[in-house]
């Protein structure tokens, strides 16, 4: 059991977090984070017995006095424990936050690393991952134009739910009527968006999910002719589908995104090895995901991405291996390598104890595997991004090739731009480009109170729109 006491301030979440990756290393331990005044304490007790501290002093800047007491906590956890993260005491999702910031305010490259390294504590390979992300990004990110945006669609529906899985999505079998349901209520946001975008420039569209290709032709067909009309998508320099499982695409349907003049699609395998696929719920084989990759090739698809998920339940590394063997023979234009994460509303989390989590020592190999895979397809890394209760406590990073970035995947993941986001769990964020505040316009979650207060969600933007958008 580990007790932990705050002293002075309220910073919980925050203190639960960086414990967390330790939690197999420490047991029976009493933790106080203390700060006093400016001085920020952290003390390490077993069985009342003092068993180690660090303290330093703080400041009358409010973040950098919060940032010590990560700090002191997570370098008296190393010191106890004898192990380090490879990300230090940063536990954020956008690590690379960190990083435009110093590059705004011209700081060297140089001194960049040398304040990720002796500061954060990351270790120097994921400081270089870092400051080369940031990098690419940043060449996209200029570009940016004032009044622009980038608009996200969901589909929170998939043929089933998978084991990892913890989105807003619903098994879509035996849901016709909610579906057409669905798509009649999204169309009325579609519209208001259409609108809204009028009087913007729209750079990047991304219809994701759940799984947009297990709507049916006929509805695939509908929702792509809806974003047609009521968007300027022949001068979006990005509109990306998640065709995602090999089992949800058609020939008809990779037909039906490229008439639509989708430019970017995801076939998503996570995995090449059978065994894999039926252990985490998935219906295709990985001859599946071969003939569908070859079929989206002949249509013309030129700016495919695929999925992997690293860590995946029974997976060794030679098992990554393989897969990346697989993948290279296909050559996508870009790859995702998502870490395995234990989110708290998958089905993983609720049957723990049926399976065997990788260890942090494998992941890492894996990660090697891939990011070795990724450069001998002549990939680099242009984002990354972390979440919570993530094996080994490592990271997602997207390779691509020469000039194949996600635009939508940066500007997701940096938030220097608005998002205009429909459906339902979207979340549309207004981007003040001046100051960077951010302003969130949620809609609900569940489909069903989706489709019967859509007209609410519309307000709900209209009104923050109005709010925050002086051009609105």
């Amino acid at each position: 059991m580990i007790d932990i006491e705050l002293i002075g301030h309220a910073y919980h979440y925050e203190i639960e977090n960086i414990i967390k990756p330790f939690e197999g290393y420490i047991k029976d331990v009493r933790i106080r984070s203390i700060l006093r005044g400016n001085l920020c304490r952290a003390e390490i007790y077993q069985k009342d017995k003092l068993v180690g501290f660090k303290e330093e002093e703080g400041s009358d800047d409010p973040k950098y006095t919060k940032q010590l007491l990560i700090r002191t906590l997570y370098r008296t956890l190393c010191e106890f424990t004898g192990v380090k993260m490879p990300w230090g005491f940063l536990t954020g999702i956008r690590p690379t936050k960190i990083v435009h910031e110093m590059l705004e305010q011209n700081m060297p490259r140089e001194e960049i690393k040398k304040r990720l390294l002796k500061f954060y504590g990351i270790r120097e390979d994921k400081v270089e991952l870092m400051i080369r992300v940031a990098e690419k990004e940043k060449s996209i990110l200029e570009k940016n134009q004032e009044n622009e945006i980038s608009v996200y669609i969901g589909i929170p529906f998939c043929p089933t739910r998978c084991l990892y899985c913890s989105f807003t999505s619903y098994a879509i079998d035996n849901r016709e009527k909610q579906v057409e349901d669905y798509l009649n209520a999204l169309e009325k946001e579609i519209i208001f968006g259409g609108k809204y975008s009028s009087i913007k420039k729209v750079r990047s569209i991304y219809i994701g999910g759940g799984t947009p290709t297990s709507l049916n032709e006929d509805q695939l067909g509908r929702l792509l002719m809806l974003v047609n009309k009521h968007f300027n998508v022949k001068d979006t320099e990005e509109f990306t589908v998640e065709a995602g499982r090999p089992d949800t695409i058609t020939k008809r349907k990779l037909e039906l995104l490229k008439e639509y003049h989708v430019n970017r699609i995801s076939i998503n395998p996570q995995t090449m090895n059978e065994e894999t696929l039926i252990r985490i719920g998935r219906r295709h084989t990985t001859e599946d995901i071969v003939k569908v990759f070859h079929w989206a090739r002949e249509i013309g698809h030129r700016n495919i991405n695929m999925d992997l998920i690293v860590g995946l339940p029974g997976e060794s590394p030679q098992d990554v291996k393989t897969t990346m063997e697989k993948i290279k023979t296909l050559d996508p234009d870009s790859i995702t390598v998502h870490t395995m994460a234990i989110k708290r509303a998958s089905r993983l989390r609720e049957s723990l104890e049926e399976y065997t989590l990788t260890k942090a020592e494998e992941i890492e190999e894996m990660i090697s595997i891939t990011s070795q895979g990724a450069y001998e397809m002549g990939m680099e890394p242009y984002y990354l991004y972390r979440q919570k209760n993530m094996l080994g406590n490592f990271e997602n990073v997207g390779y691509c090739k020469v000039g194949k970035e996600s635009v939508y995947n940066i500007e997701i993941m940096e938030e220097k731009e608005t998002i205009l986001a429909l459906g339902a769990g979207a979340i549309t964020k207004v981007v003040d480009p001046k100051t960077n505040r951010i302003e969130r316009i949620p809609n609900v979650k569940n489909v069903e109170e989706y489709i019967n207060r859509v007209d609410e969600m519309i307000l709900r933007k209209q009104k923050g729109l109005k709010d925050l958008d002086n051009d609105f």
